[in-house]
């Protein structure tokens, strides 16, 4: 775990989110974390970029790139949206959204606030969401308001002003045609992108109250969460938060407790507990690491923490190329003598 430190001088982390850059080859790390920090006396709210050490499962202690977004403490980040790839994300504040780009110039990162009016005026949103492609970009209010834009363009693609009473989480399908959402009075609802209009509201008994969504990253099915699981209890304990790993094989599921635990999608079965990393504190936010088996959580007592999850490890490429090899120079070899001894015996 790394707790977030020099915390006297600058606040909390409020929230965060992996950044992967890609085709950037020897222009800085690749693999990076953004924090948005809440206000304190001495210190205005913060976005900082800070690069991920996976040899370690550690953040570097400095920030490669701090920007301040404003004077008040209405101006800190509530969530991050990274760009799929990783060269813009999106901050929710108390007043609207703001789009920063992550540049490198002269062997440094500089994280630079850029105009965007169509985000900016939007109000308070509870939800961000990028499509996986990265031409969508979808906004859940807390007015219940649902916005989705073409992207880079932000032309609207659809704007639901009564979507829900209010927003409480939201995700785009794989394949990007669909939205499903929830609201904080319990109800679900699945939206078709691309015809601008929903396509079903979830039933439910009056009793069960549906919370976090996620579509699955093989495209089948979403996972919900409401007060009961339809498929499988997965936690004894109320869920804070729930997050899909990019390759769909981890399911992670945050408490109000503080705990966490990694479920085995195909399994459905629990690979990995954390208890008390964020002692007697929700957690609001759980994300995957985009290349390692690593989580970064927070809460709003505790800020950030980074954990190396116990489960098993994948894969590399160069060693399926390794093993590919191997078994081609065993066949070869295989082969040889098996035409050599047929020539002897000719």
């Amino acid at each position: 775990m790394a707790r977030d430190g020099a915390e006297a001088a600058v606040g909390k982390v409020t929230c965060a989110a992996w950044i992967q850059r890609r085709n950037d080859e020897g222009l800085g790390p690749r693999l990076l974390v953004a924090f948005g920090r809440g206000a304190t006396a001495s210190s205005p709210p913060l976005l900082d970029l800070l690069a991920f050490d996976a040899k370690a499962s550690a953040l570097d202690p400095e920030p490669l790139a701090r920007v301040e977004m404003g004077d008040e403490g209405a101006d800190a980040a509530r969530a991050i949206a990274v760009h799929p790839g990783g060269r813009e994300l999106v901050c929710a504040t108390a007043k609207g959204c703001r789009l920063y780009k992550i540049v490198y110039q002269e062997f440094g990162f500089r994280v630079i606030s850029t105009d965007a009016s169509a985000l900016e005026s939007v109000g308070p949103q509870k939800c961000l969401a990028f499509s996986t492609d990265g031409v969508k970009f979808a906004t859940g209010g807390e007015d219940g308001r649902l916005r989705v834009f073409h992207w880079p363009s932000l032309n609207v693609i659809l704007d639901e002003p009564k979507a829900h009473k209010s927003f409480f989480d939201m995700d785009i399908s794989l394949d990007s045609e669909f939205l499903v959402s929830t609201s904080t009075d319990g109800s679900a609802r699945i939206w078709n992108i691309v015809e601008g209009a929903p396509l079903v509201n979830l039933t439910r008994s009056s009793y069960e109250k549906i919370e976090h969504c996620r579509f699955s990253r093989d495209g089948t099915k979403p996972f919900f969460n409401w007060k009961r699981i339809g498929y499988k209890r997965l936690s004894a304990k109320p869920i804070s938060t729930l997050s899909v790993s990019l390759d769909g094989k981890y399911l992670a599921l945050g408490n109000r407790d503080g705990d966490f635990c990694v479920v085995d999608v195909k399994k459905m079965e629990i690979s990995h507990r954390s208890q008390k990393v964020h002692l007697g504190s929700p957690i609001s936010s759980i994300e995957f690491c985009p290349t390692e088996r690593v989580v970064i959580s927070t809460s709003h007592k505790w800020g950030a923490e980074i954990t190396k999850l116990d489960v098993p490890a994948d894969w590399k490429v160069w060693q399926l190329w390794l093993v590919l090899a191997i078994l081609f120079a065993a066949s070869a070899i295989l082969f040889y003598m098996f035409f050599k001894y047929a020539k002897l015996n000719l």
